[in-house]
């Protein structure tokens, strides 16, 4: 066992070397090999704490993971069948994990291995999964063109509404607000009230499916993006959520589907900064006013590079089907992105 730990483990401040890329630290470029988290393709990955980071995958699992100490803590086993989507309520230890048996779980890390709720209703695998910024509600979007609002302490659903055509494919909830943000595969971006269930706004609908949405940390902006193939498509979206349908910049470059765009913490005297993720195994970091695109990083073998999350100001995870999770890095400026680390 002390063998297999040692192959598979390294210390903080090993990584910490890895990832600091200056000068004195430059021979230090070795991509340092966790223990899996997953033994299957891995299809979203959250945070739940600066250290903790949620993923959920094709083996049906539920992962936390000490990503800077390189440590498995927590394995749920629930569903029956493959994992879609993983979210995390800021700052409480719940975990809510949606999956292609319909259905959706309820975690909490320190309870134990066993769900603590669950949401049954949808008739189709589940995509899409939002909290309240209050912790109270639960969003969640499927495949059957419904949208559900649930009420987490009693697990009972408040709202229904069916939407003719309305693939869901992720879900936002914008913060500090009642809104929702969704992305469906008729290629719209529909906009909810959480007070009445309904639709208040329709983006003019895209080329190609929307794939995925973030919502910026002060509300005022949405990020979507696009699948497609051979450069056609591929493209993410920014759009101003002050003025519902304004487009602001496309981003493109990736020559296939676009799985995930996320807004990049701001880093004092940093430009704003987007990252994407793709099926032609890249990933790729933007200046989110002028779309230039400042850096690519290729990760070959990867497969699909299907979900991103920004765990500090220079700090990225990202979720493939093929070799697990990244932690990639990156400078202030947005230059430099590299892979530090897998598990």
């Amino acid at each position: 066992m002390g063998k297999l730990q040692s192959k598979f483990r390294r210390s903080r401040s090993e990584l910490y070397r890895a990832t600091k890329g200056d000068g004195e630290d430059a021979a230090v470029s070795q991509v340092i090999q966790y223990e899996p988290a997953h033994r299957d393709a891995v299809n979203c990955v959250t945070n739940l704490t600066s250290d903790l980071c949620v993923s959920g995958g094709g083996d049906m699992a539920v992962v936390v993971y000490d990503w800077r100490g390189g440590k498995l803590c927590q394995s749920f086993q629930g569903h029956n069948r493959e994992v879609t989507k993983v979210e995390c309520f800021p700052g409480s230890t719940w975990i809510f994990s949606a999956s292609r048996d319909k259905s959706v779980m309820m975690w909490d890390l320190n309870q134990g291995d066993e769900p603590i709720q669950e949401f049954c209703g949808h008739e189709l695998v589940v995509n899409g999964l939002a909290v309240s910024p209050d912790g109270s509600r639960l969003c969640t979007g499927s495949r059957d063109n419904s949208m559900c609002l649930w009420d987490i302490e009693s697990g009972e659903r408040v709202h229904k509404n069916t939407v003719s055509r309305n693939l869901v494919t992720h879900v936002c909830w914008v913060p500090e607000s009642c809104c929702i943000v969704q992305t469906s595969e008729d290629k719209t971006i529909r906009v909810w009230d959480s007070r009445t269930w309904q639709v208040t706004n329709t983006f003019p609908a895209k080329q190609y499916i929307q794939t995925h949405c973030d919502i910026s940390a002060n509300g005022n902006h949405l990020l979507s993006s696009s699948n497609g193939f051979g450069g056609q498509g591929c493209e993410a979206t920014l759009w101003d959520l002050r003025q519902p349908g304004c487009k602001v910049v496309e981003y493109r470059g990736h020559r296939e589907t676009t799985a995930c765009c996320v807004f990049l913490p701001s880093s004092p005297g940093g430009p704003a900064l987007v990252a994407s993720s793709s099926h032609d195994c890249s990933v790729k970091i933007w200046d989110q006013n002028t779309a230039a695109c400042l850096t690519t990083l290729t990760l070959d073998g990867s497969g699909p590079l299907v979900s991103l999350a920004p765990s500090d100001s220079s700090s990225l995870l990202c979720a493939s089907f093929n070799t697990g999770l990244h932690i990639l890095h990156h400078h202030k400026d947005g230059l430099d992105l590299k892979e530090v680390a897998r598990f």
